[in-house]
């Protein structure tokens, strides 16, 4: 990441939901090399103020808050904690996200809805609250971690493909109707990444190794790959870019006519 100079993040508050996760944690990483202060939420408070404590143990550029991004009363309450600290945000990072797997015949609505409660409603009403401040600061930026699997269906993954399709519509909605209150709204798509939620799956090296062939570039991604381009569009450098997605992911989702079998091509 180039430094806070070129970014124009020096001094910003930055708010990240699902702030220790491994996206998360790359985000308040590179927030702070920037220059900016940064907001830890999590849905559990002790996980947020660790995270925050072991990025930056003076205390000064980091705080940690437990928040359920999917109640709209905890939302407003890390808000009030954030304007007494800092003076509101600048910068939403709608990173927060869960997954309840299951195939579509038998899901739950209970499942269905919890997820749609966090990965889809959390990014609303976080973006409604935050938003509020961002007005009375002038502007600000908000930037939502959606999925590939948001334009490619993910299967038996219950309700993660049409919420994150759902995220890149609200995006670019909340861009439409608030570019006018100098707010910009834009989405980042990871691919495969290599996180402490999926790294189960790589142990496997026969796995990794297939699911490295599947992308043009030869490698999963990586936490910092996604934070890079977030901090990017939360910057003065993207200050242009409204109503965007980003797809983070090494080529992977421009494969699908390179398994069609053509004569004399087949790899």
């Amino acid at each position: 990441m180039t430094g806070g100079n070129w970014l124009g993040l020096s001094g910003k508050t930055i708010v990240v939901t699902g702030g220790s996760g491994g996206i998360g944690r790359a985000i308040l990483r590179g927030a702070l090399d920037a220059g900016a202060r940064v907001v830890v939420l999590d849905y559990d408070a002790k996980t947020a103020e660790e995270t925050a404590r072991e990025a930056d143990s003076a205390g000064c550029l980091a705080i940690g808050l437990g928040c359920d991004v999917s109640d709209t009363d905890s939302v407003a309450a890390a808000a009030e904690a954030v304007a007494e600290r800092w003076g509101g945000c600048d910068v939403l990072i709608n990173n927060a996200g869960i997954l309840r797997p299951g195939p579509l015949e038998d899901l739950s609505l209970e499942d269905w809805t919890r997820m749609l409660d966090v990965n889809l409603n959390g990014c609303l009403i976080g973006s409604q609250i935050f938003g509020k401040q961002m007005v009375e600061r002038g502007g600000g930026a908000i930037v939502h971690v959606a999925s590939i699997s948001a334009s490619q269906p993910q299967p038996f993954s219950g309700a993660y493909s049409p919420g994150k399709a759902a995220v890149a519509m609200l995006s670019r909605q909340l861009a439409y109707e608030w570019g006018p209150k100098r707010i910009r709204s834009n989405v980042i798509s990871p691919g495969l990444v290599l996180t402490p939620l999926s790294e189960a799956f790589y142990k496997d090296e026969d796995v990794r190794r297939a699911r490295e062939r599947l992308v043009p570039v030869g490698r999963i991604g990586r936490p910092q790959d996604m934070a890079d381009v977030a901090l990017f569009l939360a910057s003065d450098r993207a200050a242009y870019v409204n109503g965007q997605e980003i797809v983070v992911d090494g080529g992977l989702s421009q494969t699908l006519m390179g398994t069609v079998p053509r004569p004399g091509y087949s790899g």
